[in-house]
């Protein structure tokens, strides 16, 4: 204990306000310090919560089935009390090849799910679908070209269509500051806003694979940024999709949220409330995740120049994800687009990942 004086009666008052004040330093660097260990000592936890069998694929699913329960429940996934979708839908554009129109579908009383629903027109039988979802202050719009400052995106969700695809593009709210005011309240009520978000892509899935033009065992994910975030959180609890791509937001994610460095952004001092999932690097960083869309192929795609992320440590987080599927015998379905841009989709690789795998 930190003393200054014997009897604080008879102690002079800069001298007590020196103790406060030192005290309090010490006490928030000790919880600093711990709680970084306690983070920086992932591998060793993980190890208690992870047991793999790589005698099959089956035995595999079995023995990774309570991680992803423990994930499902660490993101407060949504059950929709109503199975009626009430769905509805809004123009949104046309020309000679494709068609694009706003579909809406009730989650619950009063909550709505939107996105994009688009396809070529006549197609000569039912399409794979791929789910494009947009990233942080950004909107369906952006991913499908429409935008025209969203480059980074180079309308890979129109270029899908036109390349013979039907898209899914979700709608998801996008300001950080609102993020984290919304998820307050959902912790509150014991779940997260991502939660109720991937109930949102979940809910318009049921829609999608009930169209006739959409072949529901052919479904895909591939976003950008905060899509990349909603990639990773959704697969591994959305098993009907079956391929991912995550562009931009693959990471070492104990640095990611927990350890600030110039070399990328850090979300620690950042107060976006809304991504620090309870009980994420408890069991959870990138590589483990990808462990539960194993042995669905998934690729990384990492720019190099991109601020956001230091690309070694992306390749040492992916070599460990990839070492799942290579106890499995399926190293080829995970795969690491490493480029030298930067914060952006690689569409032609996106799409020869999705012709071999979809």
């Amino acid at each position: 204990m930190l003393v200054l004086y014997d009897n604080a009666f008879h102690a002079p008052q800069h001298l007590i306000d020196r103790a406060i004040a030192d005290r309090q330093h010490l006490n928030r660097m000790e919880f600093e310090d711990w709680l970084r260990r306690q983070v920086n000592d992932y591998q060793n936890r993980k190890a208690r919560y992870w047991h793999p069998d790589f005698s099959s694929i089956d035995a595999y699913l079995a023995s990774v089935e309570p991680n992803r329960e423990r994930w499902r429940e660490a993101l407060g996934v949504f059950t929709p009390p109503d199975a009626d979708l009430a769905p509805e839908s809004f123009p949104c554009f046309e020309d000679d090849d494709i068609v694009g129109r706003w579909v809406e579908v009730r989650l619950d009383d009063g909550l709505t799910a939107r996105a994009v629903f688009a396809h070529p027109k006549n197609p000569s039988g039912p399409l794979p679908l791929v789910i494009t979802h947009h990233g942080l202050i950004c909107s369906p719009e952006h991913v499908l070209g429409l935008v025209p400052s969203a480059d980074y995106y180079w309308a890979f969700a129109q270029r899908l269509v036109r390349d013979g695809y039907a898209i899914l593009a979700p709608l998801q709210t996008t300001d950080g500051g609102y993020r984290s005011r919304l998820d307050r309240l959902c912790r509150l009520l014991g779940f997260t806003l991502e939660g109720l978000e991937v109930a949102k892509i979940s809910r318009l899935l049921d829609w999608a694979t009930a169209q006739p033009l959409v072949n529901p065992d052919r479904i895909a994910m591939w976003g950008l940024s905060m899509g990349g975030l909603f990639t990773t959180l959704t697969v591994p609890v959305e098993l009907r999709i079956k391929v991912g791509i995550i562009a931009a937001f693959f990471n070492h994610r104990v640095n990611k949220l927990a350890v600030e460095d110039p070399r990328y952004s850090c979300y620690l001092p950042l107060g976006e409330e809304y991504i620090f999932i309870p009980g994420w690097l408890r069991e959870f960083s990138d590589a483990e995740l990808m462990a539960l869309d194993c042995p669905r192929p998934m690729q990384v795609q990492c720019g190099k120049a991109d601020a956001v992320l230091w690309w070694p440590m992306v390749v040492e987080e992916f070599q460990r994800a990839r070492a799942y599927y290579d106890s499995n015998g399926i190293a080829d379905r995970c795969e690491l687009c490493l480029h030298h841009g930067g914060h952006e989709i690689v569409y032609d690789s996106g799409l020869e990942f999705l012709r071999q795998w979809l």
